[in-house]
């Protein structure tokens, strides 16, 4: 099968499962779409296993296909391009200090707990699995998605500063946690075992980079959309600055990730104010809406499809509803000692921790990176539990998350 006709059967498959959940369910996108793609996969799993040869031309396309190019040479810089854009600027001032100490320290110190509890725990279920491996899987899960639960906070009216914080904190810590990703892959693939200032060199320069590419290939841009009024050729410059911007940026070795976090909110706030009419403006908005929902579409119906070719399933299934509740209870551990912190500078309510607890959903990010692993990276496993640990996350988390916060009586 070609890469033209698996692509097409993707878009297919993605657009059924959009239209069905728009048609009957009626959740919001993300919902939806991963309870569509975690049925239609658990009808391909058990397709796959009883007749081979009815899915034999998708695996074998599965198991020569590389994710790695896929994931992180293209899907990443769009979605974070994307969620990046439509952040406010002035919000995102005011809570500067949550946001910031959220997306650093929770983020670092996350993977850091669930890496090593995953190093202790996976030899009770017959797997050694080396410390910077079970690192990578904690850097993988630590980032959260903001697009499915920001639709649900928005219905039950909390107030505009805990958005903004939950919004903000999964937008950095998304880019934040690709750049400790990558910087743990890197170490993992070295020869030679890497010091602590080594590691630590790569990842400011990955990250103090990154960020400073994006604001000069942002600026570049506005100031061509700043110049003209005309909604398609502004839609194509965002294009090319996401597309052109992450190309330079693994071409100098610093962080595309970031450098999209940094030029999306610049195109999203300074352009939006200063270089962009109403239409035009208006035109971006839902193109860089409609990108993000389809790559994450994509990204769930790939998960799906990935469960075909990985043979130990089962025992997979039991380890991931341990790491449910073991990766809650850090995500809680993760928020709460930083939000020690901000209390001297900030008020900051416990109500406000467990809502970034349990809002605090795996998505699209998560999957992608999972699925960029390669095999000696121990990827079947990883893969396996991330899926269980997102469909919780989502199905059960995301469902409940407007009940959950409408108990706790915000002002």
């Amino acid at each position: 099968m070609s890469l033209y006709h698996t692509f097409s059967i993707l878009i297919v498959l993605s657009a059924i499962f959009a239209y069905l959940n728009f048609r009957y369910l009626k959740l919001p996108a993300s919902i939806g779409l991963m309870l569509i793609a975690l049925i239609s996969s658990i009808c391909l799993v058990i397709t796959g296993r009883l007749y081979p040869s009815v899915l034999g031309d998708v695996t074998g396309f599965i198991k020569s296909f590389n994710f790695s190019d896929l994931v992180l040479g293209s899907m990443l810089s769009f979605m974070l391009f994307a969620g990046a854009i439509h952040i406010n600027m002035e919000d995102l001032k005011k809570q500067k200090i949550p946001v910031m100490v959220f997306s650093t320290v929770s983020v670092v110190l996350s993977t850091f707990l669930v890496g090593t509890v995953a190093y202790y725990i996976l030899p009770f279920f017959g797997f050694q699995i080396s410390y910077v491996n079970c690192l990578l899987f904690g850097s993988l899960i630590s980032p959260t998605d903001p697009i499915a639960v920001l639709g649900i906070l928005k219905e039950t009216k909390v107030p505009k500063s805990l958005e903004t914080k939950i919004a903000g904190e999964s937008l950095f810590n998304d880019g934040v946690a690709v750049v400790v990703f990558i910087t743990i892959w890197e170490a993992a693939r070295s020869p030679q075992v890497p010091t602590f200032l080594e590691i630590g060199e790569l990842f400011l320069r990955e990250a103090i980079g990154g960020m400073l590419l994006g604001l000069i290939v942002g600026y570049i841009g506005y100031r061509l959309m700043r110049s003209i009024d005309n909604y398609k050729v502004e839609v194509m410059i965002t294009l090319a600055i996401v597309m052109g911007g992450y190309t330079l940026a693994s071409l100098v070795h610093v962080s595309g990730p970031l450098a999209m976090v940094v030029a999306g909110i610049l195109v999203g706030n300074h352009g939006k104010k200063f270089a962009m009419s109403d239409e035009t403006s208006e035109y971006i908005s839902k193109f860089w809406e409609l990108i993000d929902d389809i790559l994450n579409a994509l990204l769930f119906v790939l998960i799906g499809l990935e469960l075909l070719i990985i043979q130990d399933i089962g025992i997979f299934m039991w380890i991931g509803t341990a790491m449910i509740f073991i990766i809650l209870a850090i995500r809680y551990i993760s928020v709460l000692i930083p939000s020690l912190l901000i209390r001297f500078t900030d008020k900051f309510e416990h109500k406000t921790t467990m809502v970034l607890t349990w809002g605090g959903l795996r998505g699209g990010i998560s999957i992608a990176l999972a699925l960029s692993l390669t095999p000696d990276l121990d990827k079947d496993l990883w893969v396996s539990i991330t899926y269980f640990v997102v469909a919780f996350s989502i199905l059960v988390q995301g469902l409940t998350i407007g009940r959950f916060t409408k108990r706790l009586k915000f002002d």
